[in-house]
């Protein structure tokens, strides 16, 4: 048998190409991992002009008020508004009466408008009330003046002018009903509210790149709003803001004295504190790892984000850091949060309520979902807000109740 013999020459030529394909596949993966990143990153500041029907109707008993649902939630605690036909119709879900661990019955409490029994697929939301006009108090429809434009607001007074006003700011993806829930232990402790709109939320003027600034730009909305409760009477206010909605009014309370001038506390519920932590999180929930989802923050906060994400100017991260910059804050805080959040961790809450315990009420919450501790406790959730709001209209009130202080 005769040997084959390779030359020096041909070894190294191997160990050559091998060592290209591989740079090329790495070249490659880059690439993609890029793009990923960059979809990721548009998605993020994107405002979405349709919500996902993430929920199968599987089946509709009008007569006997149940509905059975398919798909991820549909057997969270409480009561919920469920949208279908592409939001042309609007049902209300009481309780689960049954599960199997696939297929969920609830209880069908009522059909607003549409065809229930018609549709295939839905998608359920926190708001259970559509308008004003369902909390059973006097409101008014008013314009905040802001520096883009008009902006739609609902303006409802407590039964005896105090003078003390709570400024609703709703959260990503959502609209002022968002904050009814929190209108009548507002009202109940004395307090006006005023739920206000933004820019790019549907309803106020769009920013020249129609873009979310994730706070950096919409505070100036919210200073705006205050300006205008200070001038129809309020000498004392409170922000109150919802998921990304916490970090616009953060940004208020850091970037504005005006605001800080009328300011006599603040309340979050699910807010978006740590925006970094936040994409990791998200990225997660879509297999992606950790490297890619910094990458986004990385993407956003670069001068390469005008072009590939559309947005008029970079986002400064940082600022936006709310645990970063606690030491800042001056103001007594009513921080809600929940362990199952599925969407913005708790961490951020956690970290920050840790930052500044003289300042911060840090109240947990389990099984309820983002923006959703109302529907999974009602009376919990509203009796802390009304405590919470008594104790800033007396003079002189603690920072801090009997609620758990984080740290």
């Amino acid at each position: 048998m005769q040997r084959r013999r390779v030359s020096a020459g041909t070894v190294v030529g191997g160990f050559v190409a091998a060592v290209g394909l591989l740079a090329a596949v790495a070249a490659v993966a880059a690439v993609v991992v890029g793009v990923v990143a960059v979809v990721f990153a548009r998605k993020v500041v994107t405002p979405p002009r349709e919500r996902e029907e993430d929920v199968r109707v599987v089946s509709v008993d009008l007569p006997a008020a149940r509905v059975v649902l398919e798909g991820v939630e549909v057997d969270m605690p409480g009561r919920y508004g469920l949208w279908f036909e592409r939001g042309a119709g609007h049902a209300r879900l009481g309780e689960v009466v049954t599960t199997n661990g696939r297929l969920v019955t609830r209880v069908l409490e009522g059909v607003d408008f549409g065809r229930l029994e018609r549709a295939r697929h839905a998608r359920m939301d926190g708001w259970l009330m559509l308008g004003p006009w369902e909390v059973g108090v006097d409101y008014e429809n008013v314009v905040v003046q802001t520096s883009l434009g008009p902006a739609p607001a609902w303006h409802v007074p407590a039964a005896e002018p105090s003078g003390r006003w709570v400024v609703q700011v709703h959260g990503r993806g959502a609209k002022r009903q968002e904050a009814l829930r929190a209108v009548l232990p507002a009202r109940e402790a004395g307090w006006d509210s005023l739920l206000v709109s933004y820019r790019n939320d549907g309803e106020a003027p769009e920013s020249v790149d129609r873009r979310y600034g994730l706070g950096g730009t919409e505070w100036e909305d919210v200073v705006a709003a205050v300006a205008y409760a200070r001038a129809h009477g309020a000498r004392e206010v409170v922000l109150m803001g919802w998921s990304m909605g916490g970090s616009i009014v953060l940004q208020s309370v850091l970037r504005s004295e005006e605001v800080r001038a009328a300011l006599t506390g603040v309340i979050l519920e699910s807010p978006a504190i740590d925006w970094a932590d936040i994409l990791r999180f998200q990225g997660s929930t879509y297999g992606l790892p950790n490297d890619v989802s910094d990458l986004v923050t990385r993407i956003l906060s670069a001068p390469v984000a005008v072009g590939v994400t559309g947005l008029a100017a970079p986002i400064d991260l940082e600022s936006l850091d709310a645990v970063a910059r606690a030491h800042e804050f001056d103001v007594p805080m009513l921080l809600l949060a929940s362990e199952d959040d599925g969407f913005v961790p708790i961490a951020g809450a956690r970290r920050f309520a840790e930052a500044r315990p003289d300042l911060v009420e840090f109240e947990v919450f389990h099984d309820a979902r983002h923006t959703k501790l109302w529907n999974a406790e009602p009376e919990r959730w509203s009796g802390l807000i009304e405590a919470w709001l008594v104790r800033r209209a007396v003079s002189g009130a603690p920072a801090l109740g009997e609620a758990e202080v984080a740290g």
